[in-house]
This record gives C-alpha cells, sequence and structure tokens, in this order.
C-alpha cells in the first residue's frame, strides 16, 4: 500500500527530468546529425583542399627546398672537403700520438700504481674493513632498526590492529547492513520503475506530437499541394503553353508581309530608272 503513492509521486518527481533529458539528446542528435556532421565535413574538406593547394607548396617553397638545395649543393660538399682533407688527417694524428703515450708512458704508470695499491695499500684497508669497520656497521644498522621499529612500525600496527581495523569493520556493517539496502530498494523498487515510467510516457507523448503533427499540418499542406497548387501550376503551364504557341505565328505572319512589301517596293524602283534612262 505504501509503494504505489510513492512511485506515483517518483514519477512526478522524475517525468520532468526526463522530458528535458529526452529533449535534450533528441536535440543533440539532429544537431550533430544537421548541423555538426555537415560542418565537420566541410571544415574537414576546406583543411584538406587548403593543406594540399596552399599550405603544403608554401611550407615546400619556404622550408623544405631552401634547406634541400643549401644541404645538398653546399653543406654537404664543404664537409666532405673539410672532412676529407682535415679532419681526418688530424684524427689520424691523435690517434697516433694517444696511442704512443699510452704504450710507452700511461701503461708503465699504470702498472707502477697497480702494483703500489694492490701490495701497499689493499692490505691494510681490507683488514680495516673486515675487523673494524663490519662490526661497527652491523651495531649501527641493528640500533637504527630497533629505534625505526619503536617510532614507525609498532605504534602505527598497534594503531591499526586495535583502533582502526575495528572502528572500519563496525563501519563496513553499518554502510552494508544499513545504508545500502535502502539505498537498493530506493533505486530498485521506485527510481527505475519510475525512470521507465517516464521514458514511456515521453514515447506516448512523443507519439502524439507526432500524430498531431501530421493529421494537422503534414497532410493539409499535402493534401493542398496534391489538390490546389499542382492544378493551378498545370493551369498556368497550359496557359503560357498556348499563349506563346499563338504568339509565335502572329509573329511568324508579320515577319512574311514585311518580305512581301519589300519585293512590291523593288520593281517600283526598277521601273522608275528604267523610264529615266529612256527619257535621257
Amino acid at each position: 500500500m505504501v509503494r504505489v503513492p510513492v512511485k506515483v509521486v517518483a514519477v512526478l518527481v522524475v517525468l520532468p527530468v526526463r522530458v528535458v533529458w529526452d529533449l535534450v539528446a533528441a536535440c543533440a542528435r539532429g544537431l550533430g546529425r544537421h548541423v555538426l556532421a555537415p560542418l565537420g565535413n566541410g571544415l574537414g574538406r576546406g583543411l584538406v583542399r587548403l593543406w594540399r593547394y596552399v599550405l603544403k607548396p608554401l611550407v615546400l617553397v619556404v622550408f623544405y627546398w631552401p634547406w634541400v638545395g643549401m644541404w645538398r649543393y653546399l653543406v654537404a660538399p664543404v664537409g666532405s672537403a673539410v672532412y676529407r682533407y682535415l679532419l681526418r688527417p688530424l684524427g689520424m694524428g691523435a690517434a697516433w700520438v694517444v696511442l704512443v703515450v699510452g704504450r710507452y708512458v700511461l701503461a708503465p704508470l699504470g702498472a707502477g700504481l697497480g702494483w703500489v695499491v694492490r701490495d701497499l695499500v689493499a692490505p691494510p684497508l681490507a683488514w680495516v674493513y673486515r675487523r673494524v669497520l663490519t662490526p661497527l656497521g652491523h651495531g649501527v644498522r641493528w640500533l637504527v632498526r630497533g629505534a625505526c621499529l619503536l617510532v614507525f612500525v609498532w605504534p602505527w600496527v598497534g594503531l591499526w590492529r586495535y583502533v582502526l581495523a575495528p572502528v572500519g569493520r563496525g563501519v563496513a556493517w553499518v554502510v552494508v547492513h544499513g545504508v545500502v539496502p535502502p539505498l537498493v530498494f530506493l533505486v530498485r523498487e521506485v527510481l527505475a520503475p519510475a525512470w521507465h515510467l517516464a521514458g514511456r510516457i515521453t514515447r506516448a507523448l512523443g507519439r502524439g506530437l507526432r500524430w498531431l503533427w501530421r493529421g494537422c499540418v503534414a497532410r493539409p499542406l499535402a493534401w493542398v499541394h496534391r489538390r490546389v497548387a499542382t492544378p493551378v501550376g498545370h493551369a498556368l503551364r497550359e496557359v503560357w503553353r498556348r499563349g506563346h504557341l499563338a504568339y509565335l505565328p502572329r509573329r511568324g505572319a508579320g515577319g512574311a508581309g514585311r518580305g512581301a512589301a519589300g519585293a512590291v517596293r523593288e520593281p517600283r524602283g526598277g521601273t522608275g530608272e528604267v523610264t529615266g534612262a529612256y527619257s535621257g
């Protein structure tokens, strides 16, 4: 008995939200289909053509061909000549000097230093490391480990084990058994049916609006176009065609009459000339 009023109130609350949501979704689909998609296609084709016919030749002229020509006809020949006639001989000379110095100076010096370190320095250092530094390091490590456990590990372990863990388990139990079931019940039994019912109402409203548009606007306009505009257009076209056909014979008859009058006038002029010749 309680669910029905709750569902009614939920439908009354959710219905405007669902109507606004469906309107926004429909507007977004129409905008994307009829505005954004053609605009994006036009911008894409414009950008492609701009790059192909303007930017790419400009980039080639400004940033590619000059540097390619400079590299091919200036830098590469000069660099090859410098490497062949300057750097390579200098490198070979420097390598020979380093080889001689390493073989006759550094190698004997390194061998002497190695003997000194191996036989005079290493044994005392090894004894000090083994007998003094190693026990001292173990003692310091034990002290530091104990201090770290005492300061940074055991208090936090005790806090977690005896305070935070029990409190967290209690909060989790309260959330799982006291908060989640009402929310699940509210969503499952109230909001979801109200949302689906609001969707059915909005779909029915959309079908009604479509029926009204089709019955009150589209069909009358189609009837007017089929029964009034089309016959009127055909009648006007027929009148224009008949008037045009009636005008063409008149125009042809007028041209023929003017030609006959000219032909009549020409013999008269010729007879006058002949009469003048005889009288002269």
